[in-house]
């Protein structure tokens, strides 16, 4: 079995086909495979924290997939048959997993989420967490080897206790006393939202709590809201804060509805997006801009760490408008998080590593990439500036956008297609640099792929070209504020001729 679980392996999580039901997508990952990874967990779990199997406490939550049960009956059985304690939190969020280490009521020593965030509806898979935060690549990698070893099974062991927890309304109450204790409406302390206007998208995911245990909850108008009902074949639109259709969705009611605000989710909640009033997104550069705005004035110059598409525009307004410093990164969550700890230990400041993607983790919340946490700060920040008769608008009115702006994926055709890549990002520095005279120049310092600046007459972007983390595929990135991203495209194109796996077309 060891071979077929590092087949799981997904960067920091485990990502399987869960269901039958499409085409070439055979089951990989059920109560066979759920047990083998839990079983390694908990010895992976044990090792790190000294404890034996009957002294720990684990939670175990679901999104709202089809086979989330399924699932959780194997994970939990595993559980409790290596005499390990257990929280049943139901449906809940990624985030609240983490945070049933940190709620004294809980305490866990760990915690497993099944999700597959945005995917397709048959896939579902394992977050895993500890006191520390989420696991990283290694521990995935750890667990795995021990998921695939022979062990022989205590026969002796009591068997551990299974507790339902209502894990959600902890977490609710949590926010919520965030949202009343820094509105700190005068008027209606206990109601600090009420006149706001706000429409939740939850795609059918596991979010629609935020809705009605805390918006509603605290005086906010939500009756707009849409896609609340948990429903694992996410039959509106994909649960996802970049896939196209559900920002449109969202957008189209905000302005129907004459919101104030529009907060939508992805499928586990550590992910979110919003809309302004107008029914403008405020996604990509946009929630990073966001993000960054709601920290600005209590920490001045401190450094955000983002993925690498992140725009020029972007830059620009987090060091020339707010005054910070911005490290461009990799793309993968856990490595912005994991850059941003390291900056802290080397002794600079850094409150925020975020992703386009809308993963964002602030340092003030554990460095956990929380998308109901940055939604309540958002909606703090809009429940002060309505007071002062103004939206969320007014932090991004200094934002520039790109004229244009393009993702392409290009397929890299073979076996070892790392190593192709890699050949293919050599080759474009050497072909960059020959062509300093037509106004291309390689960006430096850059930690992922080969970022480029186009400035001639006529033309002014940049373009980045990376592998992917896990497909072969290369993906290449443009955005131009004067002509045309097809300009930088084509010549991009005319490069990649010279590698033949590698399709440009």
């Amino acid at each position: 079995m060891g071979a077929d679980l590092k087949k799981l392996q997904n960067g920091s999580d485990i990502r399987g086909v869960a269901l039958e039901g499409v085409k070439g997508e055979a089951v990989n990952l059920g109560i066979e495979e759920a047990a083998a990874l839990t079983a390694g967990f908990v010895r992976w779990l044990c090792e790190k924290t000294g404890k034996a199997p009957e002294t720990l406490k684990v939670s175990v939550g679901t999104d709202s997939r089809i086979s989330r049960d399924i699932l959780r009956k194997a994970v939990i059985e595993a559980l409790i048959s290596a005499g390990v304690n257990v929280f049943d939190c139901g449906m809940a969020s990624t985030p609240a997993m983490f945070m049933s280490t940190v709620f004294p009521e809980y305490a866990c020593d760990g915690a497993i989420m099944i999700t597959a965030s945005h995917l397709p509806f048959n896939r579902n898979g394992f977050k895993y967490f500890d006191r520390d935060g989420g696991l990283n690549k290694q521990d995935i990698t750890q667990i795995i080897s021990y998921a695939g070893a022979d062990a022989e099974a205590d026969r002796n062991r009591k068997p551990g206790q299974v507790t339902k927890a209502d894990l959600i309304d902890t977490y609710s109450a949590f926010l919520r006393k965030k949202i009343i204790d820094e509105v700190n409406s005068p008027e209606n302390r206990e109601k600090p939202l009420s006149g706001l206007k706000i429409v939740v998208d939850a795609g059918n995911g596991a979010g629609g709590f935020y809705a009605t245990k805390i918006l509603e909850a605290l005086g906010a108008d939500v009756s707009a809201s849409q896609f609340l009902e948990p429903d694992g074949r996410f039959p509106n639109h994909a649960p996802n804060p970049e896939n196209k259709g559900a920002m449109e969705s969202i957008c189209r009611k905000v302005i129907q509805a004459g919101a104030d605000l529009g907060l939508i989710f992805d499928t586990d909640v550590d992910r979110s997006s919003a809309v302004d009033s107008k029914g403008k997104e405020i996604s990509r550069n946009g929630i990073v801009a966001m993000a960054a705005a709601l920290i600005a004035r209590e920490h001045p110059g401190t450094t955000v760490v983002t993925d690498s598409i992140t725009s020029d525009q972007l830059t620009e307004y987090l060091e020339q408008c707010l005054g910070m410093k911005h490290l461009r990164f990799k793309r993968g969550y856990k490595n912005v998080i994991n850059k941003s700890i390291e900056l802290n230990e080397e002794g600079i400041d850094s409150q925020l590593a975020i992703e386009t993607s809308g993963h964002a983790a602030y340092k003030e919340n554990y460095f956990l990439d929380d998308g109901a946490y940055l939604a309540t700060k958002i909606v703090i920040k809009a429940a002060q500036l309505k007071g002062q008769g103004v939206g969320i608008e007014v932090l991004l009115s200094s934002l520039k956008e790109p004229k244009e702006a393009v993702e392409l994926r290009f397929p890299i055709k073979g076996d070892n297609f790392s190593e192709y890549g890699e050949k293919v990002l050599e080759g474009l520095k050497k072909w960059a640099e020959a062509h300093a005279a037509e106004g291309i120049s390689v960006v430096k310092p850059n930690f992922e792929g080969v970022r480029l600046n186009f400035r001639r007459e006529g033309l002014s972007g940049w373009c980045l070209l990376r592998k992917s983390l896990h497909d072969p595929i290369m993906p290449l990135n443009v955005e131009v504020t004067e002509g045309s991203c097809e300009e930088i495209v084509e010549e991009i194109r005319q490069f990649l001729e010279e590698y033949p796996r590698v399709s440009g077309k």
